[in-house]
């Protein structure tokens, strides 16, 4: 009873904080943690000024929808993750955790968002069919194109985790 109560309280804090910085106009920024090199906290200017691209991507109810965003490794190389030639032997057991605001989380291995490894562009969005996510959607959101179920393009992410997996 007392980890609901606990759970409940810091969903419930993580919502005031975000809507707070919604009404004042600002974005959360996006944490990025774990086995990196530079540890650091993506701000809305920041993520702004990257390079973005556009995806297209089914909905649970079927409708497709035009997203623009980052691609996920561009934000991981900014903190120092391995990436490209040096994603080999033990460090190709690396996985990136997705952190969102209501609790939700997913994986992939590194090698699910590596161009040396895939041609799937998979996307941290900050906008679709070219305005702003909802508040109830964003302000980030992992994009990730020709999936059969859109369950890991997971809502409102908050942070990025970079773990390895051990026996």
């Amino acid at each position: 009873m007392y980890l609901h109560r606990l759970i409940f309280l810091f969903t419930l804090l993580i919502s005031v904080q975000y809507i707070a910085a919604q009404q004042n106009g600002a974005k959360p920024g996006l944490k990025i943690s774990g086995e990196v090199t530079k540890p650091f906290t993506l701000s809305a200017d920041e993520f702004a000024k990257m390079k973005h691209s556009s995806a297209n991507m089914v909905e649970h109810d079927g409708s497709s929808h035009a997203f623009t965003g980052v691609l996920i490794q561009d934000i991981l190389e900014l903190a120092g993750v391995t990436t490209g030639k040096q994603l080999r032997g033990k460090n190709l057991s690396k996985y990136l955790l997705v952190k969102c605001a209501d609790g939700y989380q997913v994986v992939f291995a590194l090698a699910e968002l590596d161009s040396g490894f895939t041609d799937r562009k998979i996307m941290l969005a900050d906008a679709s069919e070219g305005k702003p996510l909802p508040a109830g959607k964003g302000p980030y959101r992992v994009i990730v194109p020709g999936e059969k179920r859109p369950a890991r393009s997971c809502l409102q992410v908050t942070e990025f985790v970079i773990g390895i997996a051990k026996e």
